[in-house]
């Protein structure tokens, strides 16, 4: 690879000439081959939606390119294989167009180029909105049956208007979305998989196919087949949802007011009645001291959320023809599956803990010499699933279900990002698993914002954090509590097979625990002092 010094010196050079039309160069072998050099590296590094940052860039391949045209106008979709010195490599999606003015290419040039001596610049064609404006048309005039190599797909609920204008939606960290005319958003896959990304199937299938209201409606996307035929998600488009935020951050505004409430109206944190790990509770059961301590708004948005996510799973169970929605039982294929990747998963978060112990203190240091005492309890908590003795089905799932995926709007949630979990693989994302995985991601979701609120506001509140802590673990228990008395009446009303009242307990605690010990990971790398809160909810699980 090539010394810094030289990549600068290339970049400030005059520009490589090649005498052949726009249209011809990605046929160009000496084009492609500079293209794919240093230059394009340290270009693809700096992205935010680049995935590879921990680790080291070997070199870069061009898997695929194919045109994105409407009539004379050309652009280039490059699928790249991005290889590591880890022996894995990643595909990502960049379209690229050439521009000779540079007001188009300030910050997004990847590279000074002369094309029959017209001198400009290789840019993200993203960037640009004569791009956008094609991309935006190929979808609007879509046809059926469309058997091109390059797939435009537009659904009954597009409107077919007309292009307006374009933005980019705002900052993401995986993907680029546009929205176009403040109506619709198109979300373009960076990080590009071997098959049907989740989120364009399960968008088009909850939407289109199941009329659910609460998420985004599936209006058009973007296939391409590859060279073994396989088909390729590059672009979603969907309705744009008007809302006031995601939930993570209402629930934190939400929580702040019960936590301000314990100084403001005196409540006796250790006469606060504790309710029954995993008993499902509605408004009327709740006791008069925690409604007067929380209030009635924050147990009535959790029971809006329990309706919208049954409903969800509602829909996600109805089906028996597509065999990639039917669902399921449990069975040996899937137990081997489940537990070969916890397994896996735990030993890693287990090195991890081990590694940075020097970074904890406090109650954190404290949780974490406690799962380190009884790793092999955990261990044994995951190799315990004998599938023989569960009734319920498995179902395509959301996920990656917490509440950052969840919109606020009004006094309503609409479910939103169906990608699934980004350590995971394309496959391993599509695999059936019991709905109830959803909703420990979302009770987890619940655990950190109260956690958060209390982390981002130590200094606002008279109590200890530790006090803090205990209040904390008490409402947790009523938000979940509350949550299931709404959801599984829903379900079981819907005939939605999700197990008898043990099954239910025992696959929550499963994937509550299985969840926490995903968090860990993340935590202990990225802010250690958060780490108490995957750490609290693995020994909410084992001792008890």
């Amino acid at each position: 690879m090539a010394k810094q010094t030289t990549k600068t010196t290339k970049l400030q050079q005059a520009p490589f000439n090649f005498d052949v039309p726009w249209e011809e160069l990605m046929e160009n072998k000496d084009f492609v081959k500079i293209f794919l050099s240093e230059v394009l590296e340290d270009y693809i590094v700096r992205q935010r939606w680049y995935g590879g940052k921990s680790s080291k860039l070997k070199y870069i391949e061009l898997s695929e390119y194919f045109r994105i045209q409407n009539k004379e106008e050309v652009y280039y979709g490059l699928i790249l294989e991005v290889n590591f010195y880890e022996a894995f490599f990643q595909n990502y999606f960049l379209p690229i167009a050439f521009v000779t003015d540079e007001n188009f290419a300030k910050d997004d040039r990847i590279l000074p180029i002369s094309i029959q001596n017209n001198k400009g610049f290789i840019i993200d064609a993203i960037n640009l909105e004569a791009f956008r404006r094609v991309v935006y048309e190929r979808i609007r005039t879509a046809v059926p049956n469309d058997t091109t190599r390059v797939q435009y797909y537009k659904s009954h609920l597009f409107k077919d208007t007309d292009y307006i204008s374009s933005r980019f939606m705002g900052l993401e960290q995986s993907n680029t979305s546009i929205i176009y005319n403040d109506t619709c958003v198109l979300k373009f896959f960076r990080r590009i998989y071997p098959d049907r990304n989740p989120d364009y199937e399960m968008s088009r299938f909850l939407s289109e196919r199941k009329g659910f209201k609460n998420v985004p409606g599936y209006l058009g996307s973007i296939q391409i087949k590859d060279h073994e035929g396989v088909n390729i998600t590059i672009g979603l488009m969907q309705e744009l949802v008007p809302n006031d935020g995601d939930a993570f951050d209402y629930f934190l505004k939400e929580i702040h007011k019960v936590f301000l409430n314990l100084e403001q109206k005196s409540i006796d944190i250790k006469g606060l009645p504790v309710s029954k790990r995993f008993h499902r509770l509605s408004i009327s059961d709740i006791p008069p001291q925690i409604i007067d301590w929380v209030g009635l708004n924050l147990f009535v948005k959790v029971q809006k959320l329990a309706e919208r996510t049954a409903e969800m799973h509602v829909a996600l169970g109805s089906e028996f023809e597509d065999t990639a929605f039917e669902p399921t039982r449990f069975n040996g294929d899937y137990t081997v599956w489940l537990k070969n990747r916890l397994l896996y998963q735990f030993q890693n978060r287990l090195n991890s803990v081990e590694n940075n112990l020097h970074k904890l203190d406090g109650l954190a240091l404290e949780l974490a010499e406690e799962f380190l005492e009884k790793k092999n309890e955990v261990r044994k908590r995951f190799v315990n699933f004998d599938w023989t003795q569960l009734r319920g089905e498995r179902l395509r799932v959301h996920g990656d279900y917490h509440l950052g995926q969840v919109l606020v709007k009004d006094d309503d949630f609409y479910i939103i990002d169906f990608e699934g979990e980004p350590e995971s693989t394309i496959q391993d994302r599509k695999v059936k698993q019991p709905p109830l995985k959803d909703v420990a991601g979302l009770f987890r979701s619940f655990h950190y914002a109260i956690y958060a609120t209390i982390f981002n506001n130590i200094d606002t509140y008279k109590h200890g954090q530790e006090e803090l802590f205990e209040a904390g673990e008490v409402l947790y228990r009523y938000l979940k509590n509350v949550f299931l008395g709404t959801y599984v009446q829903l379900i079981k009303d819907a005939n939605i097979n999700i197990g008898y009242q043990q099954e239910r307990i025992f696959l929550l605690k499963y994937a509550l625990l299985e969840k926490a010990v995903y968090e860990l990971g993340y935590e202990l790398n990225s802010r250690p002092r958060w780490a108490v809160i995957p750490l609290k909810g693995i020994s909410n699980i084992i001792n008890h």
